[in-house]
């Protein structure tokens, strides 16, 4: 499918003032950047300061400061005497991203194993099942909001901060490249299944077959970006 030609529109809904308004339009604006179409056309996105403004209800400052973090997260650069743009990254960078993140999430789900409670592998046991049964087939799209849900529960029972805090950016990148990427249709059912493995592997305390398993599903969905992306570059 070709790119549109439309420019995308940030969905924002508007903050309400408080002790940091800077932290609110941060938080609404790059929810808004990783939530829209930013591969979906061959025009650059840019950002007008005076509309966010008077969407998100504040003035100019807050907005300068959150564009300013979102600048040095790699989301947004600034452009002298053009403005202010959405970065879109390259099909290098994407996988590169993967790539890490198969590294990071493959070690937290060693950690999980070792390291979460039965309790806490009982909730996990019991939210995959419902997972799976429910939503199944968004399951199957490996930028959906519901498989990414699930690898943040993996890592979050690793109990490593860092890597939560580390792998949570690099997902807010790799989500943005969804709509680029059609589901996984060449195999059905797959990844239901292997994270029904993973689930296992960890009630089982098997952290060598949960890091395994993690990461040889991770870096192939790298080769599967670096195969079937259309990048509009």
């Amino acid at each position: 499918m070709a790119p549109s030609a439309h420019q995308p529109e940030l969905k924002i809904v508007p903050i309400e003032a408080g002790t940091s308004l800077r932290t609110l339009a941060y938080d609404a604006l790059r929810l808004a950047i990783t939530q829209m179409d930013i591969y979906g056309q061959i025009e650059p996105i840019r950002l007008d300061e005076r509309q966010l403004s008077q969407k998100l209800g504040v003035s100019r400052t807050p907005i300068r400061e959150a564009l300013t973090l979102l600048e040095q997260e790699g989301f947004v650069r600034a452009v002298p005497r053009r403005g202010i743009y959405v970065v879109r990254k390259s099909r290098r960078e994407i996988c590169d991203m993967i790539v890490v993140a198969a590294a990071l999430e493959s070690i937290a789900a060693r950690l999980a194993a070792q390291k979460a409670t039965e309790e806490q592998i009982k909730k996990l046991s019991e939210r995959f099942e419902k997972f799976s049964n429910e939503t199944s087939s968004e399951l199957l799209n490996p930028f959906s909001q519901a498989n990414l849900d699930f690898h943040r529960k993996i890592i979050a029972l690793g109990g490593c901060e860092l890597i939560r805090k580390t792998t949570e950016n690099l997902f807010a990148h790799i989500r943005a490249i969804r709509t680029i990427c059609v589901t996984h249709e060449e195999r059905p059912g797959h990844v239901v299944a292997l994270y029904k493995e993973i689930v296992e592997a960890i009630s089982q305390r098997d952290g060598d077959k949960a890091e395994r398993l993690v990461r040889e599903y991770t870096l192939d969905l790298a080769a599967y970006v670096e195969k079937h992306g259309v990048f509009a570059e």
